[in-house]
């Protein structure tokens, strides 16, 4: 049976599905910040961003941009009522405290054990770009992954153990991609949900890894 990936649209409202109602939440540069245009409604969410914005709306509609309000991946963003802007030596004060509930990361490499590597493949011409990374990983309450499973050239970005410099040791908790949805834990990977059609053996195929059934 053929199965069909998640655009990236149903990948972030796939993320936003597990947010729950009074949650903190970061959502990191690339990818995840998608997934501030899908939370569910009638349930507050509040978004951080750590270039100093709390209480983030979705993106605004073309034309009402405002580019002194924008989010750490310099894209334009609105503010819901009641939100606030502050240094970012506060906003990264939130991160390292403790004070965040989620924050929804990108990543080159994550591995079954839940270690996150996005900051730097390595490579010689590559830029290194940590941001505010490290300090979500470690600091927030929950770490989520949204990314693709493989990479251009067909390689899973779940692996046994990184190759590439770690952000973090054992911060990841769940990892949602284009193919399927799964958890970290000390004893290997979860499977929580795949897309309709994909088997868990071909899904195991593609990864590479043994996945335990949820």
């Amino acid at each position: 049976m053929a199965f069909t990936r998640r655009t990236k649209d149903q990948l972030a409202q796939r993320v936003a599905r597990d947010m729950f109602d009074g949650a903190i939440v970061n959502l990191g540069i690339g990818m995840p910040t998608a997934v501030a245009n899908h939370l569910p409604p009638g349930i507050e969410i509040v978004l951080h961003s750590e270039n100093g914005i709390l209480g983030m709306g979705p993106a605004p509609a073309a034309g009402d941009e405002d580019y002194d309000l924008i989010n750490a991946g310099k894209q334009p963003v609105t503010l819901l009522p009641g939100g606030a802007y502050f240094h970012h030596a506060d906003s990264f004060a939130m991160m390292r405290g403790g004070h965040l509930d989620i924050c929804v990361l990108g990543a080159f490499q994550v591995s079954a054990t839940g270690d996150l590597a996005n900051w730097h493949t390595g490579e010689k011409d590559a830029i290194p770009a940590v941001g505010g990374a490290m300090d979500l990983a470690i600091g927030a309450k929950q770490t989520w992954v949204m990314m693709d499973l493989l990479t251009k050239q067909g390689a899973s970005k779940l692996v046994e153990r990184c190759t590439y410099p770690l952000t973090g040791v054992g911060c990841v908790k769940r990892v949602y991609t284009d193919l399927a949805t799964f958890e970290c834990t000390p004893q290997g990977l979860k499977l929580i949900d795949a897309v309709e059609g994909l088997s868990h053996a071909e899904l195991e195929r593609l990864v590479g890894l043994p996945l335990r059934a949820a």
